[in-house]
Parts: structure tokens; sequence; C-alpha cells
């Protein structure tokens, strides 16, 4: 089985399997958490435009511009307010700068789309390996177009776990996501080192960043189980075997 590491979500990558999309700062560290705070569903959408169109249904609106809560959003990407967010049982629409957008290039193609972080790393994982047939693939969001520090780290977490688990093929992309891995035995550090990091410390919230570089904390793993109009439909995948 090959594993494949892809450093930004460029638009003429294909998947033939399964995709791991991982925006690490913040929004699959915060999809997970709304998951955890016992949330129905997620609607992730490619644009903020979008998303407001959801805005006359029972939702709970859920996204990021500049790292900050958009006008007319309820909640912003902070994944410390996620898992407090009063959302049992509602559907969260989500749209943020990079990560809802490497969902939807990741969806195009895919057989199925995981969302994995730090957070919820070991359990997706699982999931991708209990679904694989030929492939896992872990696609990295980047920020704004650019290779992401804290994103490609978090491929080379996700790899180690998977090879631990499941002889497999790494490609060249795996190969230097372990590479990286490997030389900073902190989480925290790379993280805190990433242009998401220091973006976040800008608009003063910094204190995300500790929270996004904790490992395995999390059984939630968002799976694309539909679609309604443009948006994704991510739902909690049932325990992996």
């Amino acid at each position: 089985m090959r594993l494949r590491v892809d450093p930004l979500p460029l638009p003429e990558l294909a998947f033939a399997d399964v995709v791991l999309v991982v925006d690490v700062i913040r929004a699959t560290t915060t999809a997970a958490c709304f998951l955890e705070a016992g949330a129905e569903a997620l609607y992730l959408t490619s644009s903020l435009e979008t998303a407001r169109a959801f805005k006359d249904q029972d939702v709970v609106l859920a996204g990021e511009e500049g790292g900050l809560r958009p006008p007319g959003f309820d909640l912003g990407n902070s994944p410390r307010e996620a898992l407090e967010a009063p959302v049992g049982g509602r559907t969260v629409v989500m749209s943020t700068t990079n990560g809802t957008r490497a969902a939807h290039l990741a969806a195009k193609t895919a057989k199925h789309v995981l969302l994995a972080s730090l957070f919820n790393a070991h359990a997706a994982a699982r999931k991708a390996l209990e679904l694989a047939t030929e492939e896992v693939a872990i696609l990295c969001a980047g920020k704004e177009g650019r290779v992401g520090l804290d994103d490609l780290y978090t491929a080379g977490v996700l790899a180690e776990y998977l090879l631990l688990m499941r002889e497999m093929s790494p490609e060249d992309g795996a190969r230097i996501a372990l590479t990286l891995k490997r030389a900073y035995p902190d989480p925290l550090e790379p993280l805190s080192l990433s242009a998401a990091a220091q973006a976040l410390k800008g608009v003063g919230l910094e204190a995300d960043v500790p929270f996004c570089a904790q490992v395995a904390q999390s059984s939630a793993v968002p799976i694309l189980s539909g679609r309604v109009g443009e948006a994704l439909i991510f739902k909690r995948a049932g325990k992996a075997s």
C-alpha cells in the first residue's frame, strides 16, 4: 500500500483512495473539537459567502477571515472555543481560509476524505487504514498557497503512526514529512515556528497553538458523508477496528 504526502493542495492533484486532510492550525483541529462537543454534522464550505447562505437555517456558523471571526458568524475557528461550544445535536457550517478549501479539492476525486490533526492523529490514522485498499494520502492545507511547517510536521506524525501499524511504501513526500517529524521531538516547537502560529500571535490568539500541539487526545474523526449544495457534509466516523 502506498503512503503519500502532498505539501500543498494544488488544483491538478488527484487521489485514488483515502485522503487525510490536515490544517492543524486550526481548521481540522477545530472540526474534531466540534464533534467532541456533540455536533451532529459539519458542513464545510469553500467560501464565507456560501456559509452565510445557511444563516436562515438552524445552524451554527463558524469560520475565520484573517484569523478572526467573520462578521455575522456565531463562532470563530478556535478549537478551544469549539470544544466548549453549545453545539450538541446541531449542524455547524464551517468556512476557513485554507482547510476547508483543501477538503473540497480532496473530495473531487478521493473515495474517502477524513479530517486529521495532531489532536485526533491516531484515531484518524487507524480509520484511514481501515478504509484504504491501495493508498493513504495526506494532504496538507498550507497557508495561503505556501507550504506550512505545522501541517507538514503533522503529516510526519500521521505517517510515522501509519507505518507502525502497517507495512507501506512511502513516497518522497512522506519521507520528507517523516524527516521533519523526527527533527522535532516536541510538537509545540514546529507549530510555534510556523507562519500560521505567527499570524495567530498577531491577532492575540496564540493560546490556540499549544492546544493544537496536543497529540492523540480525541477519537473524533470527521469523515465525508455527503453534500448539500456546495457544502461537504462531515460526520463522526464509527470506531476504527
